[in-house]
């Protein structure tokens, strides 16, 4: 049998010595960090961040950021307490190109190995990915957003929409309010020519989804739901006309 030491200095030494070696005296050597999605590119695109080392090969992120915009919050990525030169993650990144004549949307996926700058204030702090103009990508450790004046990204201040990309949404919009002006003088031309079947079909469409609007009223061949109709076709024509006249003051 072994006997325990006597001097309880000596058994305190042995104990420490033990616990030192399976969890290094209680200091963290890594962190789990959040992640971040930041695009200064006209194209959408996801992402995965992963150690290249690690023997789990899953990535954390996979959300899809917008052209110029940013993420949410996603969880999340380790990395060493103290930073190191030759620090590095493997990005994962998919992107879309137009979509082809045939419809389909070719998609573009890149593996890139990125350094890791040095932390701000050599402390780490959330990851943040960055997809540039020219759709290089990389990475910063900090937790300031990309407005503050110690963000350590080369890129200062969130993405600002391009002119090109600010006039494509201002066209699908324009175009989607005038569609509802051609919408609108359609249905009050259909009511003119035929009010009982342009009745018919709307009191059909809203037996099916909207119930509420034909309340109080007989049937389709009510008198009352005609002039109903006519109203609501007139005022549906109005808020058009009224939204494509903004937009045409609000064209970049």
């Amino acid at each position: 049998m072994v006997k325990s030491a006597r001097n309880p200095a000596i058994r305190w030494t042995v104990c420490l010595a033990m616990v030192c070696g399976s969890s290094a005296c209680g200091r963290h050597t890594t962190v789990d960090v959040s992640l971040h999605g930041v695009n200064y590119s006209d194209r959408v695109f996801s992402y995965s961040v992963k150690d290249p080392l690690a023997k789990d090969k899953s990535g954390a992120g996979g959300e899809l950021i917008d052209p110029f915009g940013a993420g949410g919050t996603m969880c999340c990525v380790t990395l060493p307490m103290t930073w190191r030169p030759g620090l590095k993650l493997q990005v994962d990144t998919t992107y879309w190109l137009d979509k082809r004549p045939d419809g389909v949307l070719p998609e573009i996926k890149e593996t890139r190995l990125v350094d890791v700058p040095p932390y701000v204030d050599g402390k780490p702090g959330e990851l943040w990915v960055l997809r540039a103009v020219d759709g290089s990508v990389s990475v910063v450790s900090s937790d300031f957003q990309p407005d503050h004046p110690k963000w350590p990204g080369k890129t200062k201040g969130w993405p600002v929409p391009s002119l090109e990309y600010r006039r494509e949404r201002w066209k699908i919009l324009y175009d989607h309010e005038q569609g509802g002006v051609e919408n609108a003088l359609s249905l009050l031309e259909e009511l003119k020519k035929d009010p009982k079947s342009r009745a018919k079909e709307a009191w059909e469409f809203a037996r099916e989804h909207d119930r509420k609007s034909i309340e109080g009223f007989s049937g389709p061949d009510d008198p009352k739901y005609v002039v109903f109709l006519k109203r609501d076709y007139e005022a549906y024509l109005e808020y058009s006309r009224g939204r494509v006249r903004q937009l045409m003051e609000e064209k970049p």
